[in-house]
């Protein structure tokens, strides 16, 4: 019986989950060059040990609870370990807490002030311990083993070293709600803790009995090390101080590795390689359809190598191409490492050229020493099915147009609305490709209370503007397109994430990054999924905006979202449509009426068997 127990308690102490914000989220490769720390700590683990990142870009603490915990904790089972680090939302509202500020706008009836505060945010010695507390005691219950990472630094540099509020300290600047509203706080000593979220974090583990990794001086000696300028150089994705590009986010996973390996936490099952290795150990490039091509990041790194200065050769099988910059593609590369160390980033593409598996190899060599990564990717194709495809113009309103075995999510708004759909200065400037004038009209979207806040870094989770769809009853939709296009007007300073999820954004999927857009000019956001989504679930797409620096009236413009893909009946895998063959397209045509051979790049208009026409988005 003891034998069956110890067998039981060793199978399931295999997983690593790690809970905080943009720092450690995982990101789209394909999307953007920022990386969370939280993508590589898996890394680092033996073999038998998987980390299962939950982290998500603007999380604040209480967001942290109320919504990532309670995804992750679906999955945690005894023996696990859970990371907890969170910090550089909660500073919002300057040491704030969000909802006690809302309730005060309240409490005098100023419903404008109201709406424009950020929910986020928290109070360092009160509301920020207590939600970190309740994620740690719902991890204890659980039989698993809470991690307290302090947050790591933003790179504020005075001089050689990193600033007090880069370190998660605001005790120079910061603000107390009181009875009679917001004001400014003291100017607190140096060895005065009171506004340092790092510190009561290390309080918290104290209290709580708990480990406690002190990432934030861990970070600020990384990057003290540097210095200034080529820390944001080497280690971060040169949109600001804050979010790491491969090798700061690759470096800062082996730190907080090490730094439990030291404390003896998990001390047998973490590894720090000192040699050449490669991550991910298997290119594993999953389904596609045929012709796309497929693009998959790899870093390689060695701590310790032999000679101190020498090179790495990388070929790669016929079928496969390789880059360091994603733009000229080679079948080998030969990358360079100096004082023992190597941190580098390459691009393996594969073509689908036919139907079925593709296997290939990426052989690394660094002197007597080779590295084998087998590559693997599968060809679909999708038929057998009825054609679906919901369409919003967002011209003159938010109606749509729906064709196929499924019911459309209409558009909604979460902290946003529509200001208009007018475009009266006719400066948009469409892709060339699309055929589009000036005179093209976007939906024009403002944030509620039509100021947009200062210091904003990422998405809000509480702002963002959603569609969406499902299959019939019976039926599960195969998605093969999602696409829109994009713009800030009124400035060049508007960001976004585009994201689609089939389990209501417990896990979510990027379309596309872009900070600081340039204004009036619309951006085509297209991805091709292999993605099901099965009878009951729903697909939804959000736009998450924000806008780079405190302004008002600036607009995030959008228009021609395409959802686009085959239904099939799940009992028998054909569709339910006895009128399959009259949705066939026979004709297509420009935006002009000109016919062409088959659907261009852009907007087209397709006649089908039965007389009706559609437009398509390709």
């Amino acid at each position: 019986m003891t034998l069956v127990v110890m067998l039981c308690t060793a199978s399931y102490a295999k997983k690593v989950h790690t809970l905080g914000d943009s720092t450690m989220a995982p990101y789209d490769e394909s999307s953007t060059v920022t990386r969370g720390w939280g993508m590589y700590f898996g890394n680092f683990l033996t073999n038998g040990w998987t980390s299962i990142n939950y982290a998500k870009g603007g999380r604040d603490s209480r967001g942290g609870y109320n919504e990532l915990w309670q995804t992750a904790k679906k999955n945690v089972e005894a023996g696990d370990y859970v990371i907890i680090t969170f910090g550089h939302n909660d500073e919002k509202n300057s040491g704030m807490d969000g909802y006690a500020l809302k309730a005060y706008y309240e409490s005098i009836d100023d419903a404008t002030a109201a709406a424009a505060v950020d929910l986020r945010g928290t109070v360092p010695s009160t509301t920020y311990k207590e939600w970190l507390g309740k994620i740690v005691d719902e991890v204890k219950a659980l039989g698993a083993t809470p991690i307290i990472c302090s947050p790591v630094c933003r790179s504020y540099f005075s001089g050689s070293k990193i600033k007090r509020n880069g370190r998660h300290d605001l005790g120079d600047s910061y603000k107390v709600l009181t009875e009679q509203g917001p004001k400014d706080g003291t100017k607190l000593a140096a060895d005065d803790h009171t506004m340092d979220y790092a510190y009561h974090s290390e309080q918290l583990a104290q209290e709580k009995g708990v480990s406690f990794i002190d990432l934030t001086t861990a970070t600020a000696t990384l990057y003290e090390s540097y210095g200034d300028a080529k820390c944001h150089e080497y280690l971060f994705d040169g949109q600001g101080s804050t979010h790491f590009n491969t090798t700061g986010a690759l470096l800062v996973a082996r730190e907080c590795a090490r730094l439990m390996k030291a404390q003896g936490i998990m001390a047998d099952d973490i590894i720090l390689p000192t040699d050449l290795t490669v991550a991910p150990a298997t290119g594993d490039f999953g389904e596609a359809y045929k012709g796309q091509t497929l693009t998959k990041e790899f870093t390689l790194n060695g701590f310790g190598l032999s000679p101190e200065e020498g090179s790495v050769s990388i070929t790669a099988s016929e079928g496969i191409k390789l880059s360091t910059d994603k733009t000229d593609w080679q079948q080998s590369l030969t990358v360079t490492y100096t004082a023992s160390t190597l941190v580098k980033t390459f691009y393996a593409q594969v073509m689908l050229a036919e139907n079925g598996d593709f296997n290939g190899t990426i052989t690394i060599t660094q002197g007597d020493k080779t590295i084998e990564i087998p590559v693997i990717a599968t060809a679909v194709v999708l038929e057998g099915g009825a054609e679906v495809n919901a369409y919003w113009r967002l011209e003159k309103d938010d109606t749509y147009e729906l064709t196929g075995p499924a019911t459309a999510i209409a558009q909604s708004f979460q902290g946003m609305y529509v200001q208009r759909y007018s475009n009266p200065n006719a400066k948009t400037e469409w892709p060339e490709w699309t055929g589009y004038d000036a005179s093209r009209k976007m939906q024009r979207n403002l944030i509620a209370g039509d100021a947009w806040p200062a210091d904003e870094i990422d998405d809000n989770p509480d702002r963002y503007i959603q569609w969406g769809i499902k299959p019939s009853a019976g039926m599960e939709l195969k998605i093969d397109l999602i696409s829109l296009f994009v713009a800030g007007c009124g400035g060049n300073g508007m960001c976004c994430h585009v994201y689609y999820s089939t389990d209501n954004f417990e896990t979510r999927t990027t379309i596309f990054e872009m900070k600081k857009m340039p204004a009036n000019n619309p951006q085509f956001v297209e991805t091709k999924p292999v993605l099901t989504v099965k009878d009951g679930q729903k697909l939804l797409v959000r736009v998450y905006p924000w806008y780079n620096g405190a302004a008002t009236g600036k607009t995030i413009c959008l228009s021609d979202l395409t959802i686009h893909g085959i239904a099939v009946d799940t009992t028998t895998g054909i569709s339910q449509l006895s009128t399959a063959n009259s949705q066939q397209p026979i004709a297509f045509f420009t935006l002009d009426g000109r016919e062409q051979p088959s659907l261009r790049r852009g907007m087209n208009i397709v006649r089908m068997a039965n007389g009706t026409t559609k437009k398509i988005i390709l």
